[in-house]
């Protein structure tokens, strides 16, 4: 095609990537065409050169502040958090300098959240992780040549969103609605969504969800799955996820698919992996089909909290599903509470009364039938 440049090249997906060594530095980078591959390196190379002669300050990229991050902070209890957080506004700010993140620059992210619907509260996370990259690059962080910080000048103030009223209660789903949203659903995600329905797990460990945690119960005819401390909130100690008889028919259907993780899919050109997140597009157009508003994913975490405590589930088991207790580490798990477990979460694989409502359903409810006899 004519376009040829030394250490730019087409990669086999069809992007166009940059990957030159220069004075002992990596200069590695992908875009989308020719020309903004060509015009990254040649501004690099600039910054290398004025570097070299002058000692100027060298630009770091948001994504380069991001990953130095995480890797120093791998032991922090809330790595995690941040990880989500940061990596959600990649697309926006990723490869922007570091004196080019700000407000303005911000707001094509805080605006495609604002009309998924996320709640201000989570977007200001978003926004904190961002902040708190910007001070470590201003006033920790050194280049090794220069000795000057990654970012030249005091990172500008990052305006937060306001907290309007307060924070958007748990949205529980009926059984109805957990067949709609079912039918809705693409089958990958229809297949993640009922395990959380029936083992209470947050998310981020089904998609995690690897087969060398798991632990066949002969007894029981299910499995467990030992999940280690870095894919529990908190990361302090292991827990056990327990499959009851649905969830355990939906590892089976998943069996044998992929050689390390239990939910996977492909994607356009991917081949067959795990999958990032729950809450992405598809999540978003079926719950919207289904006619669920705002459902999030963890709303099914809430329902089986409330399904458990329909059914007389004593608090202390209901603690364990979903791991709010602080006790037993999983070498101290007995046979006893596995059964506990399960027991529990036999009696809510199908519906045993027509309650399985949240107050904020009733109001729902309630607000809909007003609305109906003002338009009679």
């Amino acid at each position: 095609m004519g376009k040829k440049a030394a250490g730019i090249f087409q990669n086999p997906s069809g992007r166009w990537e940059v990957d030159k060594i220069v004075g002992g530095v990596r200069l590695h980078q992908r875009f989308q065409s020719f020309e903004d591959a060509q015009a990254w390196l040649t501004r690099r190379l600039e910054e290398l050169r004025l570097r070299r002669i002058h000692g100027a300050t060298p630009r770091y990229q948001f994504h380069q502040a991001a990953g130095k991050f995480l890797a120093e902070n791998l032991g922090l209890a809330s790595i995690e958090s941040y990880g989500f957080h940061l990596k959600a506004v990649m697309p926006y700010i990723g490869e922007l300098a570091l004196e080019d993140v700000h407000d303005d620059t911000l707001k094509p992210f805080v605006d495609a959240r604002l009309a998924e619907g996320t709640a201000h509260k989570t977007i200001n996370l978003s926004l904190a992780s961002v902040r708190r990259v910007l001070n470590l690059a201003s006033r920790s962080w050194r280049d090794a040549e220069t000795g000057k910080p990654w970012l030249s000048s005091a990172p500008p103030l990052i305006k937060m969103l306001p907290i309007v009223g307060h924070q958007r209660p748990p949205r529980p789903i009926t059984w109805d609605e957990q067949k709609v949203l079912l039918d809705e659903l693409p089958e990958h995600l229809r297949e993640m969504a009922l395990f959380v329905l029936n083992t209470g797990v947050r998310d981020d460990v089904v998609c995690n969800l690897q087969w060398e945690w798991e632990i066949p119960i002969p007894e029981l005819g299910i499995s467990v799955f030992e999940t280690p401390p870095e894919n529990v909130k908190g990361r302090r100690m292991s827990k056990l996820v327990v499959c009851n008889s649905v969830s355990q028919a939906v590892v089976e259907r998943q069996r044998d698919r992929h050689p390390t993780h239990v939910f996977v899919m492909a994607w356009r050109h991917r081949p067959l992996g795990p999958i990032e997140m729950m809450n992405n597009s598809a999540w978003q157009s079926a719950r919207r089909r289904a006619g669920l508003g705002d459902l999030h994913v963890h709303d099914l975490r809430h329902t089986v909290g409330m399904r458990l405590r329909e059914a007389g589930v004593g608090d202390k088991t209901l603690r364990d599903v979903l791991w709010h207790s602080a006790g037993s580490i999983t070498d101290h798990y007995t046979m006893a509470q596995i059964r506990e477990i399960h027991g529990a979460l036999e009696m809510i694989t199908k519906p045993s009364s027509t309650w399985n409502r949240s107050l904020q359903s009733l109001k729902a409810e309630a607000a809909l039938r007003r609305k109906r006899i003002s338009a009679s």
